[in-house]
C-alpha cells in the first residue's frame, strides 16, 4: 500500500474568453490518482468539506480507486482558481483551509511509501501533523517530497525554505521544479540548490525544467532526458503526473520500503535516466489534454516506455 498525505481541492480553471470550469485537484491528491491509474494500491489522507466541492473530491477519488479513510469535516472545501494564459500556463489564486486531523498509526502500518508536499508541507496548522506522520512512517516506508512552492500562500520565503529543508532531510526521493528552487533560493542556480538538498540526505533529487526536460542527481552522478514532443493543451497537473510516474517506477523496480533504502541510494545513472523517461512520458500525456488528467499505464507504451 502507498500513501499520499496532503491537500485536496477544486481547481476552477479560467481560460481566456471562457467561463470557469471546475476540476478536482490539489497536488498531493493528483499524485494519488496518478499512482492509482498506474496500477498501484494507494490511500489518500487529507481533508475536504461537507459541501458540493467536497462531494466532487470524494467521488473523484473513489472513481479512480483511491482509498479514502477520512470523512468530510465542517470547514469549506479548498479552492484554487487557475487562470490560464494564451499558451495554457496556469497562475493560481487560493481559498484554503488546511487543518489535518491526527493521522492514526494504523493508517501508516502496512505502507511501503509515503508521499507529501505542496501546501500541506508548509501551511499551518496542518503541516505539523504531516511532519508527525512522516516521522512515524519513515522507519518502514520510503518518503517522497515535492515542495510545489506557492509564494501567494506562504509569502515568508524563510519559513517556506525552512519547512522545505526539514522535509528534504526526512525524504528519500525529492522532486522540485526549477521554478520552485528559484523561488526558494533566489540567485542560486537550481542545479546547485538541488546539490545542496542531496547533501541533506535523500537518495535522489529530481528537477523538472519544462520543455528542457528533467534532470536528476544521485550519489552515482547526474542524468537528464529530453521532454517528449507534444502539443500542449495546458500545464495543469503536469508536475503531479511526473511525480506519480517517478514513484511508480521506483515501486516497479522494488526500491520502495525502508529496508531498501540503501539500494535506492545506490541507484545508477542509467536507472536515473530510465526513471526520468518514464516520468516525462506521463507528464507529456497530461499536458496534451486539459486539466489534471494523468495517464493510465496502458497509455505509456505509445511513447516508448512501460
Amino acid at each position: 500500500m502507498l500513501t499520499v498525505i496532503g491537500e485536496a481541492l477544486v481547481d476552477e480553471v479560467l481560460r481566456p474568453g471562457a467561463e470557469a470550469v471546475a476540476h478536482v485537484g490539489g497536488s498531493p491528491m493528483n499524485v494519488a490518482v496518478g499512482l492509482a491509474r498506474l496500477g498501484h494500491p494507494v490511500q489518500f489522507i487529507g481533508r475536504f468539506g461537507r459541501d458540493p466541492y467536497g462531494t466532487m473530491i470524494s467521488e473523484h477519488l473513489h472513481a479512480n480507486s483511491v482509498l479514502l479513510p477520512g470523512t468530510p469535516d465542517e470547514l469549506p472545501s479548498s479552492v484554487a482558481r487557475a487562470v490560464l494564459d494564451a499558451e495554457g500556463a496556469a497562475n493560481y489564486e487560493f481559498q484554503l483551509a488546511w487543518q489535518l486531523p491526527e493521522v492514526l498509526p494504523r493508517q501508516l502500518q502496512a505502507i511501503t511509501l509515503l508521499h507529501t508536499g505542496s501546501i500541506a508541507s508548509m501551511l499551518e496548522p496542518g503541516v505539523h501533523e504531516v511532519k508527525k506522520a512522516v516521522l512515524s512512517a519513515r522507519g518502514h516506508a520510503t518518503i517522497s517530497y515535492d515542495p510545489n512552492y506557492r509564494p501567494s500562500i506562504v509569502p515568508d520565503q524563510a519559513t517556506a525554505r525552512s519547512w522545505a529543508e526539514a522535509f528534504v532531510a526526512l525524504a528519500d526521493v525529492v522532486k522540485a521544479s526549477d521554478e520552485d528552487l528559484q523561488l526558494l533560493y533566489p540567485g542560486l542556480e537550481p542545479h546547485e540548490a538541488a546539490r545542496n538538498w542531496l547533501a541533506l540526505g535523500p537518495a535522489l533529487v529530481v528537477v523538472t525544467q519544462g520543455e528542457k526536460g528533467p534532470w536528476a542527481l544521485a550519489r552515482s552522478g547526474e542524468a537528464s532526458v529530453a521532454a517528449p514532443p507534444t502539443e500542449v493543451a495546458d500545464t495543469v497537473g503536469a508536475g503531479d503526473s511526473f511525480m506519480a510516474a517517478l514513484l511508480s517506477w521506483i515501486v516497479d523496480q522494488e526500491l520502495d520500503g525502508a529496508q531498501r533504502r540503501e539500494q535506492l541510494h545506490q541507484i545508477s545513472q542509467q536507472q536515473l535516466a530510465e526513471m526520468l523517461r518514464f516520468a516525462a512520458a506521463a507528464a507529456a500525456i497530461t499536458v496534451s489534454r486539459p486539466g489534471a488528467n494523468p495517464p493510465s499505464r496502458h497509455e505509456l507504451p505509445a511513447l516508448g516506455v512501460r
